[in-house]
């Protein structure tokens, strides 16, 4: 994990911090001294929340104030509670006529505080309660005075007592609403490094085969390290029977019947990409389904509760038909409370599912394409062996020139260059063995086959630039077929590649000397004119060469601002060009 921060010392971050929080809601105030975010909108007819912790876990708690959640929340120093005053501070700035309930995780300052600000307020006339969270199943049952540890669960306890202060209930409706909802969540979390904290010179890590499972929010240790590091499947298979497992004498605290209806958290602490969160949540709804019987009927995933940098996660499932059956409210009604809008950060974790639709729904498969038939009067055949040996050659070249490829391109562009033609040759392979592509020897067969491949399984620039020089040779080729008897073969292939290019140049700008693709391409139908293969050949080659002395003038590697006179690797796009072709050749 890096060391590095953008604000490196914590004096005065966290009250920064802060400042800007509130500026994405004109109706938030900010107590700068005692670090109170509260809603200036607030509704003093209904129940108060508040909660509040240490600071390094935003958007908790500061970015859930707000309408059908928090009345405040309170920020203590980096990962350290907040003081009693503080905490009295937000009582007071949002009074309630219906009472306050402090609602916090279970961590010793943070209980010692909230709970001293809790008799205080209650000594100078506040209706306040407090509740507090732990949810982490990690901390077993047996050796642990002070129960489990808070995890991100709490965050959904604060969303539905948030839902229903909002719809008017009564404080014994809303607390005793918050404890059953509590006590009915198992969440664990998993960590692939530990995060930094500004201006802390230690930092603890993990090594790069390792996984920690059980940590808490603050770099504390985990329940055990995991080495060598399991897959993200096997990893999903322990935090789920970790949590779910009533068999287990220490972790069995919540049971789920069949038709139980859960929820499904699952907090990003800061350093995992939305990519691999998207991932993780669906690897985890397929073994709730296939392992637990459970399908969750609420799902919320992003920074619930995060700790500064972390490239690590909790997830925390719900039993939300026990809750109502320990609460004044039915599991329907539970449900509209997590589903009540609001205007915080929870929006960006639970987007809109009052309506439902089961995972077979949404999953759609696209139309099958008809496949398109070929008149073999207006084919164009070479023999079969041929035709398989140039094309499976010009695919070997290919897959074995793409290390060489990454490594340019992330050097000079964005990586995606070597793999993006390796996943175009090992398709093409995989259709000349299971589909007998060559068997025929017809060449628009082929080209068909490399604009599905294009199109499918090719992204990015070059992908592009493939798929409208494939189709519009295939198409020139159909147009000029008569050129084979009036000029010969080579001909057609030239006129074929050279309407290609000039149909490619209707969508780039590229031309020789721009340290493209176009510096193989460009040569190639040059030199085919003279109706020799070898020719373009080496015209390719020269081409694919010179790109060593170029600058780049198009695309991502302009960015890069590259100094050709210290040298430079070949272009990555026109190598791999000047490469299938040479494989081409070598394979006639």
């Amino acid at each position: 994990m890096s060391k590095r921060h953008l604000f490196e010392s914590p004096d005065g971050l966290v009250t920064k911090a802060l400042r800007g929080i509130v500026a994405y809601n004109p109706s938030l105030g900010l107590d700068e001294t005692n670090r109170v975010v509260f809603d200036t909108a607030y509704n003093k007819s209904n129940v108060s929340i508040i909660s509040g912790g240490g600071s390094g876990h935003e958007p908790a708690w500061s970015g859930y104030v707000g309408q059908n959640m928090l009345a405040a929340s309170v920020a203590g120093d980096i990962f350290a509670s907040p003081s009693t005053k503080q905490i009295i501070a937000a009582i007071d700035t949002v009074p309630s006529d219906k009472g306050t309930i402090l609602v916090v995780t279970n961590y010793t300052g943070d209980c010692l505080h909230f709970g001293l600000a809790n008799e205080k307020a209650v000594a100078k006339g506040h209706k306040c309660r407090m509740i507090i969270c732990g949810d982490d199943v990690s901390v077993g049952k047996k050796g642990s005075l002070v129960g489990r540890r808070g995890l991100a669960g709490q965050i959904g306890v604060l969303k539905v007592m948030g839902g229903a202060a909002g719809a008017g209930g009564s404080l014994d409706q809303v607390y005793d609403l918050g404890v059953a909802f509590s006590q009915q969540i198992v969440s664990i979390a998993a960590t692939l490094d530990h995060c930094h904290v500004p201006g802390r010179a230690e930092h603890a890590t993990l090594a790069s085969n390792e996984v920690e499972i059980g940590t808490g929010p603050h770099n504390e240790p985990g329940y055990r390290k995991l080495s060598p590091a399991p897959s993200a499947q096997d990893l999903v298979k322990q935090i789920l029977t970790y949590c779910l497992d009533e068999a287990d004498p220490e972790r069995g605290y919540v049971k789920f019947r069949a038709g139980d209806e859960a929820m499904l958290l699952v907090s990003n602490f800061g350093g995992m990409s939305h990519l691999e969160m998207g991932a993780l949540v669906d690897e985890l709804l397929g073994q709730l389904a296939s392992g637990w019987k459970l399908e969750p009927v609420r799902i919320a995933c992003g920074f619930l509760e995060t700790s500064l940098n972390a490239p690590a996660f909790s997830v925390s499932v719900i039993n939300v038909t026990a809750a109502a059956e320990n609460c004044s409210y039915s599991a329907e009604e539970i449900k509209s409370f997590f589903d009540a809008k609001t205007n915080t950060h929870w929006e960006s974790t639970a987007g809109s599912q009052s309506v439902r639709r089961s995972r077979q729904e949404q999953f759609v498969q696209p139309p099958q394409e008809p496949r398109k038939t070929i008149d073999e009067a207006k084919d164009l055949r070479i023999g079969p062996a041929t035709l398989d040996r140039m094309l499976r050659s010009a695919c070997d070249e290919l897959i074995a020139a793409e290390p060489d490829l990454t490594k340019w391109d992330t050097v000079m562009g964005d990586g995606d260059c070597g793999e993006t033609l390796k996943t175009g040759a090992s398709c093409l392979v995989a259709a000349l063995d299971s589909k007998q592509l060559a068997a025929q020897g017809s060449v628009f067969a082929v080209l068909q086959e490399l604009e599905e491949i294009v199109e499918g399984k090719m992204g990015g620039t070059l992908g592009g630039i493939l798929g409208i020089f494939f189709v519009s040779m295939r198409t020139a080729l159909e147009e000029n077929l008569s050129l084979v008897k009036s000029e010969g073969l080579p001909k057609l292939w030239a006129k074929a590649v050279q309407t290609a290019l000039d149909n490619l140049r209707r969508y780039t700008p590229a031309q020789v000397g721009d340290r493209t693709v176009m510096d193989t391409l460009i040569p190639f139908a040059e030199g085919l004119r003279s109706g020799l293969f070898a020719d373009g050949v080496e015209a390719a080659v020269k081409g694919a060469e010179l790109t060593k002395t170029l600058k780049p003038r198009l695309g991502r590697a302009t960015y890069v601002g590259a100094d050709s006179s210290k040298g430079l690797p070949p272009d990555p796009g026109a190598w791999g060009a000047m490469v299938a072709i040479k494989g081409l050749h070598s394979g006639i």
